[in-house]
């Protein structure tokens, strides 16, 4: 019987706190949704089946709102908290083997300012018995008083050995610095405590356990050069398949191990698009036609293996939207009914790895729907819901997303995401131009985000430009961007802008451009060069002054391989480039800043510090209309519920005043 995740709604998070309520939903489609509601914190994360998937795990809120760690038979499915506690929460876990599991902890509830790392390693039995401290943490948290030894913060989870009944993990030791990372890998037995290191090639960045559990695959990087070396199974000797410059040159990196040892890479290989291939390790070459690609996007997505039949089940992607590629049978039947019972989502579905189960998790979610998760049955075809992951969101108040590409002015097509608000006319609306920030990632993706769908909510369109610069649709889009700071990169967000006027989505008169680090970069530049174009602007963690991210040496940019290699060819040489990065750094063109602008930093943040912010409030107009907004814990971003709150309730009053919205 089919199950609509839009009418019901079960709490895993409500089943830990006293009092086990549903919560009741008082708004209705028309009214604004609290702020607290979009941004506060996932209550159910990480549904995970044992590998034998009698047991399942997950993180779920508990009585306090922290997250706990929770496990359930997956026949009984009665939950129960495995790992809790007081003043912090259980962040991320993962299975050792059918009866053990390892875990890390933090807290949800403070800014980056007042986080530190190391957040640890615990293991644990699924009985709640044998609990040993593997890594130590930030905040001193320790083991049961015993003389078990603990490995100290620079180490960090990494793998399982993939070996049934294994205790084993993979952790890796930092051993580097910033301008010459090295990671050391050491395996660990998470009931003796007893660890071995690994022994690897030197400058290694990341590692590649294969299905035996045997290192198999070393990334390095020294200065501009990043290699790729195989540990030859037979002799145990380690060769380089590949050393290249990743600024000038076309190389791959590692995808996966397949059971039987096959290698296979994600490389553009002299075409636009990235894809997967076939590594072939006796001709030290890969081969000429992909085995997966995804047309008009770069291929990123997982792998799901069966290890007890050594068979790869399917591979999970994002295009527009997320998707899998089952190449089993059986998946593409369970795949076809489950869809056919949840039409109105993405349905992820992950099994154990024991292929013969009966039962399957199911992650549905949407661009209206944050997430659900569901047991499905395949011999009663029924679903038994796990829990929503933020049961406060009502998806029949949210709004629709939609993806389509805009030709530049050069005829370069922008991939841009749009949000129309709900229930509206969708003609003649008020907007705010969302810029991602990065530049150098994806931006837009298909789902459920908070910000936008606050805005939403709020009677804005939102429109997401992924201008040139950004990752995931071919090199052509990406390497359009170098250099582009402030011109070519700017006048992306300007088209795509004017072609939402054109095509009478938005009213020319009410449009607010923001964004945050690069994004706030282009927000100052937009109300700059566009003044006319653009209303308001709120710019928050935004770069203003490209040399800083050179000259402040306390960044964490500052003496990094990044720093020497990456951004002169990337965003510009400070000495041939010196004029241009003048001509498109904020602060040297804030006295020409005419528009309303919030602009917002937080005081502990390394990747764009304060100093941003400080010196272009000096720089601009003694009359111009800012709103400056500090947080003295949060670094690059807001990470807790009340200076979200804060925030985005100043940003609601903002654009109201300066977009004149009627909602």
């Amino acid at each position: 019987m089919p199950i609509s995740l839009l009418q019901r709604t079960i709490v895993i998070g409500f089943l830990f706190a006293a009092g086990m309520h549903t919560p009741a939903f008082s708004q209705t489609p028309n009214s604004n949704i609290p702020v607290e509601s979009f941004f506060k914190n996932s209550q159910l994360s990480n549904v995970t089946f044992s590998p034998d998937g009698k047991t399942i795990a997950m993180l779920a809120a508990g009585a306090n709102d922290r997250l706990v760690l929770a496990t359930m038979d997956s026949t009984k499915l009665q939950p129960s908290v495995l790992a809790k506690y007081e003043k912090t929460d259980v962040i991320s876990f993962n299975w050792v083997n059918n009866n053990r599991l390892v875990f890390s902890v933090g807290d949800m509830g403070i800014g980056d300012g007042e986080r530190y790392t190391g957040s640890g390693l615990f293991a644990i039995n699924k009985d709640g018995s044998d609990f040993r401290q593997i890594i130590e943490t930030n905040a001193g948290m320790s083991s049961d008083g015993s003389k078990f030894r603990v490995l100290n913060i620079r180490h960090g989870f990494l793998d399982t050995s993939h070996i049934k009944d294994s205790n084993d993990i993979y952790v890796t030791r930092d051993a580097g610095n910033r301008a010459n990372p090295a990671l050391t890998l050491l395996k660990v037995n998470t009931v003796t405590g007893y660890s071995e290191a690994i022994p690897s090639p030197s400058n290694a960045t990341g590692f590649m356990i294969d299905k035996s559990g045997e290192l198999r695959v070393t990334t390095t990087s020294k200065d501009n050069l990043t290699g790729v070396h195989y540990k030859d199974p037979k002799s145990g000797e380690w060769r380089k398949l590949i050393e290249f410059d990743d600024i000038k040159q076309d190389g791959f990196s590692p995808a996966f191990l397949a059971p039987d040892g096959q290698l296979y890479v994600r490389s553009n290989h002299g075409k636009d698009i990235a894809s997967i291939y076939h590594f072939d390790l006796t001709a030290n070459k890969i081969d000429d036609k992909p085995i997966i690609s995804t047309e008009g996007f770069d291929f990123k997505g997982n792998f799901k293996f069966n290890k007890s039949q050594n068979k790869l089940l399917g591979i999970t992607y994002e295009s527009d939207a997320y998707g899998t590629l089952w190449l089993d049978q059986k998946f593409k039947d369970l795949q076809k009914t489950i869809d056919s019972y949840l039409p109105n989502t993405t349905n992820l579905i992950s099994v154990a790895e024991n292929d013969e189960s009966k039962l399957a998790l199911v992650h549905a979610f949407s661009d209206v729907h944050p997430g659900s998760y569901l047991i499905f049955n395949n011999e009663t075809k029924k679903f038994t819901p796990v829990g929503d992951v933020k049961p406060e969101i009502n998806s029949k108040q949210m709004s629709y997303q939609d993806f389509v590409k805009v030709k530049a002015r050069d005829g370069l097509e922008i991939p841009t995401y749009i949000t129309i608000p709900k229930e509206s006319s969708g003609k003649n609306l008020p907007a705010v131009i969302m810029v991602h920030g990065g530049p150098y990632v994806r931006g837009g993706h298909w789902g459920w985000n908070p910000q936008t769908q606050f805005l939403a909510s709020r009677g804005y369109v939102v429109i997401e430009p992924d201008f040139r610069g950004s990752t995931g649709y071919g090199n052509k889009l990406f390497k359009a961007g170098w250099k582009q700071w402030g011109l070519a990169m700017q006048d992306d967000v300007t088209d795509v802008t004017k072609w939402a006027i054109d095509k009478g989505y938005i009213d020319a008169k009410r449009i607010c451009i923001a964004g945050a680090s690069y994004g706030g970069y282009a927000t100052l530049m937009g109300l700059i060069k566009e003044p006319n174009l653009y209303q308001c602007g709120i710019s928050w963690v935004g770069v203003t002054d490209i040399n800083y991210l050179f000259d402040v040496s306390w960044s964490d940019t500052a003496g990094t391989a990044w720093a020497k290699y990456g951004m002169p060819s990337m965003i510009g040489d400070q000495e041939k480039d010196a004029a241009q990065l003048n001509a498109t750094s904020p602060v040297k063109q804030a006295h020409r800043l005419t528009k309303p602008l919030i602009l917002a930093y937080g005081a502990a943040d390394v990747r764009v510090p304060l100093v941003h912010g400080e010196k272009f409030m000096k720089a601009a107009p003694a009359d111009a209309q800012i709103e400056w907004i500090t947080y003295a814990e949060e670094g690059h971003g807001w990470r807790t519920l009340k200076n979200n709150v804060d925030f985005w309730t100043r940003v609601e009053k903002f654009l109201n005043k300066h977009t004149a919205t009627t909602k």
